[in-house]
């Protein structure tokens, strides 16, 4: 079995207040990419295998969430058996595009179905959420409200027809604990973003609210970063923010718009960024 574990964008991102268990509550969109994805197939075999290629992953792959799902399900369903898993990494890592995530989320899609678990999406959901806050996301892979630590979704409606999507990656990361050290929370704008979808307030009145909180943070400690947004903003983009954490900032652009060329945008790889996305599939 064949899978594309693709990314996502968080379209605002709202860090409201620290829990007693240590970790944050946020308000956030998001939005599934296809157009960036890893390459995943699992196939039943005698004994297990992961094989690795594409881009470098920074672990051991005993700590890849891919075989820490598979270990995680296995143990709690004796049927599955062997497999061999081929892997190749596309979507970068520390880049705010939840690449891992989708990772596990997809092989526990692809668990189910070879094994015949017959488990719904919401029992998916239960089994990945463990390995991360925005595994179950992927799982149902459409435009999600969420709230809670990014695991409590609501599933909407978000025209971003006429759209196109850029993403620009630099060569340099962003790590959760770095992106977390310096957050400023804002408790004052809970439930916001929410009561804008409940309303039914389009893409384009809803942006003053679609603020992403580390930023503040995060654009002081690497310019290039802040940089990026400012080029995508002169570009033209109608939106522009980093993506969950960092480091990658994508801008949404209206087809055909003026200044918003690929030759002007592609420019980036040969001053910081390690990768340009163009993605159509919004449209």
């Amino acid at each position: 079995m064949v899978l594309y574990p693709n990314c996502k964008i968080n379209i605002g991102l709202r860090v409201v207040r620290k829990r007693e268990d240590g970790y944050h509550d946020l308000e956030t969109i998001f939005y599934p990419v296809m157009g960036l994805h890893d390459e995943l197939e699992v196939e039943k075999a005698e004994k297990f295998a992961f094989l690795q290629d594409g881009l470098v992953v920074d672990c051991l792959p005993t700590d890849n969430l891919i075989v820490k799902v598979y270990k995680r399900m296995q143990a709690h369903f004796p049927q599955i058996g062997n497999v061999k898993i081929t892997f190749k990494k596309n979507i970068p890592f520390g880049a705010g595009l939840g690449g891992g995530s989708s990772d596990a989320a997809h092989m526990a899609i692809a668990l189910n179905e070879i094994f015949h678990l017959g488990l719904t999406k919401e029992q998916l959901a239960e089994e990945v959420r463990p390995l991360g806050a925005d595994c179950p996301f992927f799982i149902y892979n459409t435009p999600c409200y969420a709230e809670g630590i990014g695991d409590k979704l609501m599933p909407i409606s978000l025209d971003l027809s006429g759209l196109r999507l850029v993403m620009i990656k630099p060569h340099c990361g962003v790590s959760t604990r770095e992106a977390y050290s310096g957050i400023i929370r804002h408790p004052e704008v809970e439930g916001q973003i929410k009561q804008a979808l409940q309303d039914g307030q389009s893409f384009a009145d809803m942006r003053p609210l679609l603020v992403n909180d580390f930023e503040q943070t995060i654009f002081p400690l690497h310019h290039e970063i802040a940089e990026i947004k400012k080029r995508l903003q002169e570009a033209g983009a109608v939106y522009v923010a980093m993506s969950g954490s960092g480091s990658t900032v994508f801008g949404l652009f209206q087809h055909n718009a003026e200044g918003s060329t690929d030759a002007q945008l592609r420019l980036f790889h040969e001053e910081f960024a390690s990768m340009v996305i163009f993605d159509d599939t919004l449209a």
